[in-house]
């Protein structure tokens, strides 16, 4: 479905006076590349409020001019400031973003980063020392990590089921 046509036309429309100098393109998912200050989104899914919530979300990280991290808890508090800022667009747009949904997209994030700072050998959570690597304080170990950007898993949106996301052993598996 073409955005422009679609009864989100007017949230699109609100977002890119917003953001006058960033363009938007149609991709799979929604994400900000503040290489090429573009935000891309998946136009069926702006038929959802958690599609516009996500589009908002993307507009915040363009106007706080987020580049890149360097650590995985910069990404954290990256993430932290555009949910505070969608917030806020929010109110301007007369869009209200659900508080639970941000905290279960911010959980992602939080889940990400224990499980790739949780050492494989003690299980205690340790220090990054680099983009990719990490050192446990307490036997010394150091392992490496991915450093792709969408290696991140999300949580599924059940909130009445405990899904293998939520079990931080679970996820180390992932990230070993």
């Amino acid at each position: 479905m073409d955005v422009m046509s679609s009864p989100s036309n007017s949230l699109v429309k609100s977002c890119k006076k917003l953001a006058p100098g960033v363009r938007f393109e149609e991709a799979g998912s929604f994400y900000w590349s503040p290489k090429k200050q573009v935000i891309y989104m998946n136009s069926p899914r702006l038929q959802t409020d958690e599609g516009c919530w996500a589009l908002v979300h993307e507009v915040a990280h363009a106007l706080l001019d987020h580049q890149s991290y360097q650590t995985d808890a910069g990404l954290l508090k990256l993430e932290v400031e555009a949910w505070e800022k969608a917030r806020d667009l929010g109110t301007k747009l007369d869009l209200s973003i659900d508080e639970e949904h941000i905290q279960e997209c911010l959980n992602t994030y939080r889940d990400w980063l224990y499980a790739r700072s949780t050492c494989p050998t003690c299980m205690l959570n340790s220090l990054q020392i680099d983009e990719t690597t990490y050192q446990c304080l307490n036997c010394s170990t150091r392992w490496s990590v991915s450093g792709a950007r969408f290696c991140r898993p999300y949580r599924m949106q059940s909130r009445h089921k405990k899904t293998s996301s939520d079990d931080p052993k679970s996820l180390q598996t992932l990230f070993s």
